[in-house]
């Protein structure tokens, strides 16, 4: 599903955010992705979605190599992903409902089937009676599950999540992890960045781990 071999990325300047990262996640497998800030994180899951490109190696996903894919092609494999940031990246402008169909909208679904689609993810996530409401009405921790709702409405193959549950309270991050556990549970792959060893061990799956860059646990190809 998701293969890294041998990945680095440096940046303009000399900075080596990764260095020889190779690993391999099965589909429908649960992965954590811990590390210290800097570690390297972030830009592991930027070149998932083609988002960043690697300097050498390889990425692939999905049986395509992201590395070498065409700008044009960037739309099709994203289709394919469900990607869920820190810092949420709602409208505020929009109501909730809004927020989860503008994706679909993109990706070209007729408006009939993008609203069911997205009121299925509301009631996913627990948020379907809050459709109309506008983000800011909501909690941190609702404002996280609305970009969750937005991501899977899609019905993607593999979801991913940078440091979902930071900046909530444990209650919060705890209901923000097991919504992720329940996808993956249905045959979703799930990668989730975050430093709470505490929840990842309630919820099992693999734990790849980086130190400055380079993955040190973890990291045994499928």
């Amino acid at each position: 599903m998701i293969k890294f071999s041998n990945v680095s990325k440096r940046y303009p300047g000399g900075q080596e955010a990764l260095r020889n990262v190779s690993f391999a996640i099965g589909a429908g497998e649960l992965v954590f992705l811990t590390g210290r800030s800097g570690a390297g994180k972030s830009t592991l899951f930027k070149l998932i979605p083609a988002i960043e490109r690697p300097t050498s190696g390889s990425v692939v996903v999905n049986g395509q190599n992201v590395s070498a894919i065409k700008p044009a092609a960037v739309p099709i494999l994203r289709r394919n992903l469900g990607l869920v940031f820190q810092d949420q990246k709602l409208l505020y402008d929009r109501s909730v409902i809004d927020n989860v169909l503008l994706p679909l909208a993109f990706s070209g679904f007729a408006p009939k089937e993008a609203a069911r689609r997205a009121r299925a993810a509301l009631d996913k996530v627990g948020l379907l009676s809050r459709e109309k409401a506008n983000p800011i009405q909501l909690s941190g921790g609702e404002q996280q599950r609305v970009a969750i709702a937005r991501a899977v409405a899609n019905r993607p193959a593999i979801l991913i999540a940078d440091e979902p549950t930071a900046n909530l309270d444990a209650d919060s991050a705890a209901a923000i992890i097991a919504i992720f556990v329940s996808f993956q549970q249905v045959g979703v792959t799930v990668l989730i960045a975050t430093h709470d060893m505490a929840l990842i061990e309630r919820s099992g799956g693999r734990v790849l781990r980086l130190e400055a860059g380079e993955l040190v646990a973890g990291g045994d190809p499928q």
